[in-house]
């Protein structure tokens, strides 16, 4: 692992940013981009409950992957990556991305492909529980 990936995770406990923004402390960068994803309380116009979390067992492996290639093809300090499996409630935080940059264009570009890239090739999937009594797989094969 590169020095710049401080922080890569999943877990099936709540994810902390104030922990996340810890990982990438240092005295190098002016930037320090962070993205929270959140359970929302509707998707496709139905009215969502919550949803569970599934995660391949080589998710963690291609979660680093997906950091150490970030963190060799941007100009960053600092990347962090942590994923949330297992149930979650509408309001909780099920993934959250930071990288730190000398200046924060790069940190923006950094942050977006990481969130991007991940979504693209960890396998993570998600099952959400509808209000209507319906579900729905998102992100299998």
């Amino acid at each position: 692992m590169t020095d710049a990936v401080r922080l890569v995770d999943l877990r099936d406990t709540p994810l902390d940013v104030a922990e996340v923004i810890a990982a990438l402390d240092d005295a190098e960068s002016g930037g320090l981009t962070l993205f929270v994803g959140r359970v929302r309380d509707h998707d496709h116009g139905k009215g969502v409950d919550g949803l569970d979390y599934s995660a391949h067992p080589t998710a963690l492996d291609k979660l680093r992957e997906v950091a150490e290639k970030i963190a060799v093809e941007y100009d960053v300090q600092g990347v962090a990556a942590v994923h949330r499996i297992g149930t979650l409630a509408v309001g909780d935080i099920a993934v959250i991305v930071a990288t730190t940059a000398a200046h924060r264009g790069d940190a923006f570009e950094a942050s977006r492909a990481l969130i991007d890239t991940l979504k693209a090739e960890v396998p993570v999937w998600k099952h959400q529980r509808f209000d209507d009594g319906s579900d729905e797989w998102v992100g299998t094969p």
